[in-house]
């Protein structure tokens, strides 16, 4: 499903050129679930923003589906991540002038979904994530696990095939931190394809896969070397 090849991202400044990705290959299979791990400042999150096309690679191909996608123009990024990409990340990233339910509906309202066919998929979601009691309240009202519920459910309502999750438990304590990953190993057992940035071997105990990072390399890319 996501393939890289030689990838590279440099940033910089007028007095500094740092690389953060430096000739990166990695390929996620569809129905993986991958964790990306390695130190701070190791490109993990870089890497994470550019798969999920929030970010462009300085040189080097990105593959989605079959598709090199890394020259594609802004809109068809923006389209192709809105149907194609949930992202859930550390900070939660809920709107706090809306409700739960309307945080779970937004990506729905981007793709112009029916009201009537919104209504059912907020529900049903709401429902799994058991967070359908709190559909009126604000995201300032929950607790931290009930915040990562909801953006689990806003990630993915709209059935992404690729799920990104930096970090989701970082803000969490142990126990909802281990809730929150079996939600996520829940989704990956359904079918979703998961590629998480975690620094907690506990977490990435529940992927198939790791590919851990140092200075912009790819060292390991096998969960028996890790765990």
């Amino acid at each position: 499903m996501i393939k890289t090849n030689q990838l590279v991202k440099v940033f910089r400044t007028d007095e500094i050129e740092t690389t953060a990705l430096n000739k990166v290959n990695i390929d996620v299979q569809k129905g993986e679930f991958v964790a990306i791990m390695g130190p701070s400042g190791c490109g993990k999150s870089t890497l994470l923003n550019i798969i999920g096309l929030l970010d462009n690679p300085t040189s080097g191909e990105l593959w989605f589906d079959g598709n090199e996608v890394s020259k594609f123009k802004e809109k068809d990024r923006t389209n192709l991540r809105k149907s194609n990409i949930g992202f859930v990340f550390q900070s939660f990233n809920l709107i706090d002038e809306l409700t739960v339910y309307e945080n779970v509906e937004l990506p729905l309202l981007y793709l112009k979904i029916s009201a009537n066919e919104r209504k059912e998929k907020v529900e049903a979601v709401l429902e799994r994530m058991k967070i359908s009691h709190r559909r009126k309240h604000f995201p300032q009202q929950l607790s931290g696990g009930q915040q990562q519920r909801v953006a689990i459910a806003r990630a993915v309502v709209a059935n992404p095939k690729l799920i990104l999750a930096d970090e989701p438990t970082g803000n969490l304590d142990s126990a909802n931190g281990e809730e929150v990953m079996k939600l996520l190993k829940e989704l990956n057992k359904d079918g979703a394809t998961i590629v998480m940035v975690t620094h907690s071997p506990s977490d990435a105990e529940y992927a198939h896969r790791i590919i851990q990072l140092f200075d912009g390399h790819v060292v390991i890319d096998d969960i028996k070397k890790i765990l």
